[in-house]
């Protein structure tokens, strides 16, 4: 269980929320065309996570809009943008923002995603919601970067996770 905030309130997360060296999580999240997602159809590559509560607020909003920019600069690397948000309105976010460097993912069909993560809020107004949070997974299947924003109103920290990619790619891994 994790400590996170709401605009001041504390609320507590499910699960343990994977740090650095820990082995990631298999998961299965389904895309916007509602197909599976899992974390092995991307071995070999960086997987980044970008763990929000709903694209119909701002921050995760424009979450989605930087990590869908820093994707464009970025080689072999996937992003998936994960919420409870239904794939259909994924769909309608994306092509409204022109949203094409990250894949937009729901873990509807998935609840263990948000446990197994450490994500899933477990009180306050967001219950049921994930708490906001980055996860980098190297190609080894390895946590590179994590970071569990303690406000959920705010940005994570975008310059920490680019580093992670960059040293990734730096050294080949």
């Amino acid at each position: 269980m994790e400590r996170v905030y709401f605009k001041g309130k504390e609320c507590h997360t499910m699960g343990r929320f994977p740090v650095l060296g820990d082995k990631a999580r298999c998961f299965t999240l389904t895309s916007s065309t509602f197909q599976d997602v899992e974390l092995n159809d991307y071995r070999g590559k960086c997987v980044v996570l970008n763990i929000f509560p709903s694209l119909d607020t701002g921050v995760c909003a424009m979450t989605v809009r930087h990590f869908n920019e820093m994707a464009s600069l970025l080689d072999d690397v996937e992003v998936l943008c994960v919420s409870m948000d239904l794939p259909f309105a994924a769909s309608r976010f994306c092509a409204a923002e022109g949203i094409d460097n990250v894949e937009v993912v729901s873990a509807f069909r998935s609840p263990t995603f948000g446990r197994k993560y450490g994500v899933e809020l477990i009180d306050g107004m967001l219950a049921g919601l994930f708490a906001r949070a980055v996860v980098v997974i190297d190609g080894h299947g390895r946590v590179v970067y994590s970071q569990l924003v303690e406000e959920i109103t705010t940005e994570p920290d975008y310059d920490k996770c680019y580093e992670a990619i960059k040293m990734l790619d730096r050294y080949g891994l």
